[in-house]
């Protein structure tokens, strides 16, 4: 007897808000972390060609930890198109000048490079401090295991 694969439906989707506080976290682990919640891959219904995650909260990412000299070393690159057009940025002033772009960048690299990716980032919200506006969607408070 063949048993058929499940295969979830849009309407089957229970999404649950997350909170994740950045607070001492390391930046590539946060970001592994907060890429598996956005896919969904934390539940037993994933599926690749569906969005089944979790909207996520990120607190804190002003206070996000890098290891070894990437402060200095990681450069963030991007081209206009004409000639000339290549600007660069260490970690440490985009760290700076705009924290919540660090931790953004590096979510979005582990998430699919397609339509689908794009639609997961819509449901990461990342704040430089400890407060965020939705309050109304009753996070819930997602425990890191630093201690490790």
């Amino acid at each position: 007897m063949m048993t058929k694969t499940y295969a979830v439906k849009r309407s089957e989707i229970q999404r649950e808000w997350r909170v994740v506080d950045a607070d001492g976290a390391t930046l590539g682990r946060l970001a592994t972390r907060i890429a598996v919640l956005l896919r969904g891959k934390h539940r037993a219904t994933f599926s690749t060609h569906i969005d089944t995650g979790d909207p996520v909260i990120v607190l804190n990412a002003s206070k996000i930890k890098v290891t070894g000299k990437k402060l200095q070393a990681k450069q963030y690159v991007r081209h206009s198109g004409y000639p000339g057009g290549m600007r660069t940025e260490s970690l440490e002033r985009l760290l700076a000048r705009r924290p919540e772009e660090v931790i953004r960048r590096a979510v979005r690299g582990m998430l699919p490079q397609n339509r689908l990716g794009e639609q997961m980032m819509r449901k990461l919200h990342v704040y430089a401090g400890g407060e965020h506006p939705h309050a109304a969607q009753r996070p819930t408070e997602l425990k890191e295991a630093t201690a490790r």
